[in-house]
This record gives C-alpha cells, sequence and structure tokens, in this order.
C-alpha cells in the first residue's frame, strides 16, 4: 500500500468518524429540544433540529472539543411556529433557548 493509499484510507475513516459523531450529538440535540419543549408546556415541531454552527473551541479543562448549535421549531398556540435553538459543547448540552414568541402585531384601520 502506498503512502497516498494510507493517507486516502486513514482521511476516509476521519470523515466517517466525524459523520457519526455527528448524528450522534444530534439525537443528544434532539432529546434536548423535546425535554425543553415538554417543560414549557409547548409542541415541539416536525421531531427533528438542523445545524446551524459548528466550530471548535475550548472547555472547563482547556482541551479543544466541538462545539454544534442546533435550532428547531416549536409552537405555542398550534397556529404558529417559533424558533428555539440547542447548543452542545462536546456530548454535553450548554445552552437551550426556548424563548417566548413575538408579540402579535395588530394594524388599525
Amino acid at each position: 500500500m502506498s503512502f497516498a493509499e494510507l493517507l486516502a484510507l486513514m482521511l476516509l475513516c476521519l470523515c466517517g468518524w466525524f459523520w457519526l459523531d455527528g448524528v450522534r450529538t444530534r439525537e443528544i440535540g434532539v432529546q434536548a429540544a423535546r425535554a425543553a419543549c415538554r417543560r414549557e408546556g409547548v409542541q415541539f415541531l416536525d421531531e427533528t433540529v438542523s445545524s446551524r454552527s459548528f466550530r471548535l473551541v475550548r472547555d472547563e479543562d482547556g482541551r479543544l472539543c466541538p462545539q454544534r448549535v442546533y435550532e428547531f421549531e416549536y409552537s405555542v398556540s398550534g397556529n404558529d411556529r417559533v424558533r428555539g435553538s440547542v447548543m452542545l459543547r462536546g456530548k454535553e448540552v450548554v445552552m437551550i433557548e426556548v424563548g417566548q414568541p413575538p408579540a402579535p402585531v395588530f394594524t388599525l384601520h
């Protein structure tokens, strides 16, 4: 096996590991969002989260670890869609945002 083939194989393995780690972390994000919506008494829509950002940050011990932010949507009344987010550092949930929906806008004629 040549050096180029070995390098390509290692790169392929690294990409596979990165993808699997992302899938596992995403599932933790879904569970956290579902639990937060249940706690707040709102409906978790679509039963999924979508990736908003990824970056490397330092944890409390000073080691580099991936930080991922996922967005999800929930409904307060059943007729609205409000965005929330969940931030994970490694596999640990560090922040969940389930904010209040914007106030309705009334127009006067």
